[in-house]
């Protein structure tokens, strides 16, 4: 009996989407992330801005008015609406 092949370790998402519930705006940027993902082999993680769990009070207060917020490789990418060539391109650097 052998044993199981030892799987890789989660690789980080590579984009962080800060978004709210009911936002038609972080909707259509999770549609473009999502698409983008696929496409390129990355991941993204979502995290509610208005959950304390999840988001820190100060970064909620810097970026509520800005829902949706993205990041890539940590640093900020885009708000309210996410471009996918500027996306992709940020992605293949």
């Amino acid at each position: 009996m052998s044993a199981p092949e030892p799987t890789p370790a989660a690789v980080p998402a590579r984009i962080t989407l800060y978004s709210r519930p009911g936002c038609h705006l972080c909707d259509q940027a999770r549609v473009v992330i999502e698409q983008i993902c696929a496409e390129l082999g990355e991941s993204y993680v979502e995290l509610d801005i208005d959950d304390p769990n999840q988001v820190d009070p100060e970064v909620r207060e810097r970026m509520t008015d800005e829902i949706p917020v993205t990041f890539v490789d940590g640093a900020q990418h885009d708000f309210w609406r996410v471009d996918p060539v500027r996306l992709r391109s940020a992605l293949r650097r």
